[in-house]
């Protein structure tokens, strides 16, 4: 029986991070922009597009192809959304399929639902989030607490949207999840272990 699991994650709270040590200890695959990569690769859109409607921030004029245009002119914006999320679906199935692995995001946990997979969410306090944002990410280490906070708040909202409007859940709501991890006292690489060793238990 194979091993999946799903990370949802608030934005800085260091989900990805914890998603990719948990793989590393498990000794699994670990999937997250490698999503993106294979849907730009079946789609021929340009990657900061497709990752606007994962986001679910469209930007409307955005060029919506790498060399060329869509074949067919008429294709609006839902059109492109419905086949940026086909494809998403697809290739987190097909992942899936290859063996255990970690997923972070893009509704995975909603997807592979049939195979019960061990759903994760990671959460954090604002201030927390606001030191992490700091710390990975020289561009944030710019902004003043307020502006970063605010940036927090959009992105989260825009991923709770994305995620209820899919799949009809609430995003962050314990209920549905398996496990949630509050990252805000605790090293991510001490949780990581522990939930490794939570895991293997199982």
């Amino acid at each position: 029986m194979s091993r999946i699991i799903t990370i949802g994650r608030e934005f800085g709270s260091g989900g990805r991070e914890l998603g990719k040590r948990l793989a590393e200890l498990l000794g699994i695959a670990y999937y997250d922009n490698e999503i993106v990569s294979e849907i730009v690769k079946r789609s021929n859109l340009a990657e900061e597009y497709v990752n606007q409607i994962l986001e679910k921030k469209i930007i409307r004029y955005f060029p919506i192809t790498v060399s060329h245009t869509l074949s067919s002119p008429d294709y609006s914006h839902f059109d492109v959304e419905n086949r940026v999320y086909s494809a998403k679906i697809k290739v987190i199935k097909e992942m899936a399929e290859k063996g255990d692995c970690v997923i972070v995001g893009r509704c995975a946990d909603f997807v592979l639902a049939e195979k019960n997979p061990l759903r994760i969410f990671v959460y954090a306090d604002m201030d927390k989030k606001i030191e992490r944002c700091r710390l990975k990410n020289e561009e944030d280490s710019n902004l003043s607490d307020k502006a970063l906070k605010q940036k927090i708040v959009k992105v989260d909202k825009g991923r709770a949207r994305y995620y209820e409007f899919f799949t009809g859940n609430r995003w962050g709501d314990k209920k549905n999840y398996d496990i949630c991890v509050n990252t805000s006292n605790l090293p991510i690489k001490l949780i990581a272990e522990n939930l490794a060793h939570t895991i293997q238990k199982l």
